[in-house]
């Protein structure tokens, strides 16, 4: 893979400056200054941006590994892209076309003909800022399919450490239910319990191990779907990393995304509006019979009785697209705060539950004294210890859930790839 300079072809020119082409000396428009196409701000923006993936960790192999293996439309795509903006970067030249004509008298007369344009009203500018903002927008969508990538793989990673992690605290419950099945079989035996309370708890027992089951499918599941996206490559088993999400965060993709699209929406916009109104042109002619030469002046569109209202409506069309992305904005900061909120409540339930956890264990403890000085049943004791596993289970998988909200804040800002990846 190749960074975002080197797909746009580092030092390629992009055209911006004049809207006209100032006639030289010789009479033929001067090529216009450009910009590089590291002077984008949208690719400069996408290229600076650093993943948070801790180097050499989990996260780290697994990305490297789907990044490897997957293929990406978006990054042909933006290929194309790249080499129609290098054709259009070049649309300033005059252009050569052959012309074959019937004289009067029946003989064929061919001759080259070379147009160039003086005064186009910006309409040459508008192309190749319509090419520059499709490369712009191609990037967006690379970046952004990349990302997507590295995070489903990343879901499936943290989903299968998730059944895992769950299932060893069911696993260790279900070990603890068998002993006290045994326990109850040999009191139902001595005629110290009757055989509804051995039902009763070797249904508990067999629930337990139903859960137990359950989730290391899952864990087996979700660890096949990550090697379908890795091309079988080895699952890290080390479970999460820490990620340090900036502040601020950078502009969401779905911003960069309405930024590109505001870039084609105004090329489009005043590629129109030149062909509304006059532009002038030289052309030469070589060939067979004389040689001819002239100047015109047109336009591409033609006037018309509702060429005003066109006019106003292009200029709408621009400001529409600039209020589409304040609303991509303002959507995409809604988005954050509802999963910073998501992700404070996740944490702090977290501790809740974490101090009700070691609070209940200490219940248990007093509970199996009590019941071994016979001031308890067997079933009582039981009863405490199958809500301390369940609340234990679930304590076991909310730090991956934690995990997941910050990976969807991550790729949501485009922050789980390097912009020098992609």
């Amino acid at each position: 893979m190749t960074s975002l300079s080197g797909c746009l072809g580092g030092g390629t020119p992009f055209p911006s400056g004049r809207s006209a082409y100032a006639p030289s000396e010789n009479g033929f428009a001067e090529q216009p200054p450009g910009v590089t196409a590291q002077s984008s701000a949208i690719i400069g923006d996408l290229a600076s941006r650093r993943s948070v993936l801790p180097a050499g960790g989990a996260y780290d192999q697994v990305a490297k590994a789907v990044l490897g293996y997957q293929k990406s439309a978006a990054q042909s795509e933006l290929v194309v892209k790249k080499l129609t903006a290098q054709a259009k970067s070049k649309n300033w030249l005059p252009t050569l076309k052959p012309g074959v004509s019937l004289t009067s008298l029946g003989d064929l007369a061919t001759s080259i003909v070379l147009d160039q344009v003086l005064f186009d009203n910006g309409a040459k500018r508008a192309e190749r800022e319509y090419a520059a903002a499709d490369v712009e927008l191609a990037a967006v969508n690379l970046s952004s399919d990349y990302n997507d990538k590295v995070y489903s793989a990343l879901a499936h990673y943290i989903k299968a450490r998730q059944a895992e992690a769950e299932g060893a605290a069911a696993t260790q419950a279900s070990n603890k239910l068998s002993e006290y099945d045994n326990i109850m079989r040999q009191r139902v035996e001595g005629g110290l319990s009757d055989m509804s309370e051995q039902r009763v708890l070797t249904q508990k027992l067999i629930d337990m191990q139903a859960t137990e089951a359950a989730l290391r499918d899952t864990a087996r599941s979700e660890i096949a779907q990550l090697e379908s996206m890795t091309g079988g490559a080895a699952v890290p088993a080390r479970g999460i990393d820490a990620l340090n999400i900036p502040d601020p965060l950078p502009d969401a993709l779905s911003v960069k995304e309405a930024e590109g699209n505001r870039g084609l929406t105004v090329a489009e916009a005043k590629i129109s509006r030149a062909g509304l109104l006059p532009g002038l042109s030289a052309s030469a002619s070589v060939g067979s019979g004389k040689p001819d030469a002239g100047v015109n002046l047109g336009t591409s569109s033609g006037f018309g009785f509702g060429t005003g209202d066109q006019l106003k409506a292009l200029d709408a069309a621009r400001q529409s697209a600039q209020q589409q992305v304040e609303q991509a904005r303002q959507e995409a900061y809604q988005d954050v705060v509802t999963l910073k909120s998501k992700l404070t409540a996740a944490e702090a339930k977290q501790g809740r539950d974490a101090n009700v956890v070691a609070e209940m264990e200490k219940s248990l403890a007093l509970y199996t004294e009590q019941y071994r000085l016979g001031g308890r049943s067997l079933m009582e004791l039981v009863n405490q210890f199958e809500n301390y596993a369940e609340m234990r289970q679930d304590l076991a998988g909310q730090k991956y859930d934690i995990a997941l909200i910050r990976l969807e804040i991550a790729r949501r800002y485009g922050l789980l790839v390097d912009g020098s990846v992609i």
